[in-house]
């Protein structure tokens, strides 16, 4: 019997999706809840798991595709596994249909689900060729004690970025999952993988196939410019139609603020001398959140947002706090539910967390809606000031510049210390000018004097 597995909604009103890779085959025989494919959506890219247990028989789409969420993605061949059901019991099939995204169908068995081989390894002798390859070629003298044998027959886990830094490294994650063990392979696993063997930035693995380069396009006529064109899909997409929406729809006004952060610097510098705390990765940004939260207690219409439909204001009295982030894959907003209640250690550890993720490529949709307040850390490009647009939904969002050492008073003197400029765009139909200008001077005075929050 050939069964059909058409792209689930994958939440949020997401209307399609990309392609990123396979996992499987036509030929191949998958588990359920084996993953079949990664797809890129606007906001995450996912896996998308089994809802059958047969032979794969058509992939409706090549990687790089997108499709529409109800059209057909994969077909299998369920015959001998229906039937066997049917035997069992009258609501197997029932029980295997999927569910939500991410959490695959119930299993039919207590039998646990056999990974698919890696492509590219047709043997053991082939992978064993090729670590025997890398080692001779690597200095013996860096090389680490010899690592447990690797499980040749499994797909090792890490994330798409990863998987395109280790093939440009021509290193074979195999050999680096041996490693790390089962866990997902991160960038940095690659990079100390690398330098025990002593493998280059795109240098081929010794047993990696050669690829002919293709021929070179013909020269452009004499007076012409080359050009490169890239489809606008995936985050990209998203997000210019978001910030479109944002600019045409919310009247933004921008406030910049410069305020000395000396003491605010100081307090890090003591803070991450504490060795109680050094578990917890407190810096500038883990500050500026938690003035933001504070600032916004005291400062309530920023912390509300527009509904058109229904002509209402809704104020919310909790700090879905979103942290712009730029990722390989475009710039995402990540949320911190309810920040207002994290402590100040409790704030740096949601930040790490929220970056890690981030960086991995895996936030999941859910993390990415119903934000409150934004913040953007433009400073770590070196930039002073600018005037961020606001995510849909949100009436404020925050810019943090850098800090720079510059003259400037201090007590009746000239001396040098830490300055910042501070950058905050609103809502003006829910955020008077005085209102965007207060809020924006309590963030400051936060930062200026840390002793100031016993105060609110």
């Amino acid at each position: 019997m050939i069964a059909e597995f058409h792209l689930p909604d994958l939440g949020e009103g997401l209307t399609e999706a990309e392609i990123v890779q396979w996992m499987v085959s036509p030929g191949d025989t998958v588990a359920l809840n084996q993953t079949l494919a990664e797809v890129e959506t606007a906001k995450a890219v996912v896996e998308l798991p089994s809802p059958y247990e047969g032979t794969v028989s058509t992939l409706h789409a090549e990687a790089g595709d997108t499709v529409a969420v109800g059209s057909p993605l994969i077909a299998f061949d369920v015959a001998g596994a229906a039937t066997e059901e049917k035997t069992q019991a009258p609501d197997a099939e029932e029980k295997a249909q999927p569910n939500l995204v991410g959490y695959g169908a119930a299993p039919a068995s207590s039998g646990r689900p056999a990974r698919r081989a890696r492509r590219g390894a047709s043997s053991a002798a082939t992978a064993a060729a090729a670590e025997a390859a890398v080692i001779e070629a690597a200095p013996h003298d860096a090389l680490p004690p010899a690592p447990a044998e690797p499980v040749l027959g499994e797909r090792p886990r890490s994330t798409p970025p990863v998987r395109a830094y280790a093939k440009r490294r021509g290193l074979d994650l195999v050999l680096i999952a041996a490693e790390v063990g089962d866990r997902v392979i991160t960038r940095e696993d690659v990079d100390a993988y690398a330098d025990r063997v002593g493998a280059a930035e795109a240098s081929p693995v010794a047993s990696a196939p050669v690829v002919t380069a293709p021929a070179s396009p013909p020269a452009a006529p004499r007076g012409e410019r080359a050009q490169t064109r890239t489809p606008i899909k995936g985050v990209r997409k998203a997000t210019a139609a978001a910030m479109v929406s944002s600019a045409f729809t919310a009247p933004h006004v921008t406030c910049f603020h410069t305020v000395d952060v000396t003491a605010t610097m100081e307090l890090i510098d003591q803070l991450r001398a504490d060795r109680s705390l050094s578990e917890h990765r407190i810096g500038l940004l883990v500050l500026v959140a938690k003035a933001v939260c504070m600032a916004l207690g005291r400062n309530p219409s920023l912390n509300a947002s527009w509904d058109e439909p229904a002509q209402e204001i809704i104020s919310n009295h909790y700090v879905d706090l979103g942290i712009a982030a730029a990722t390989d894959r475009g710039l995402i907003v990540p949320i911190i539910r309810d920040a207002e209640q994290l402590s100040l250690t409790g704030m740096a550890d949601a930040l790490t967390q929220l970056t890690q993720v981030a960086r991995s490529g895996k936030t999941s949709p859910a993390d990415l809606v119903g934000g409150n307040f934004s913040i953007t850390n433009i400073g770590v490009f070196g930039i002073d000031a600018g005037t961020p647009i606001l995510p849909p939904g949100q009436s404020g969002i925050l810019a943090v510049g850098a800090v720079r050492r510059q003259p400037a008073e201090y007590r009746g003197e000239i001396a040098l210390r830490e300055m910042l400029t501070l950058s905050v765009s609103f809502d003006h139909r829910l955020v008077d000018g005085a209102e965007g200008s207060r809020f924006l001077k309590d963030v400051a005075d936060l930062l200026e004097q840390p002793g100031r929050a016993m105060l609110f």
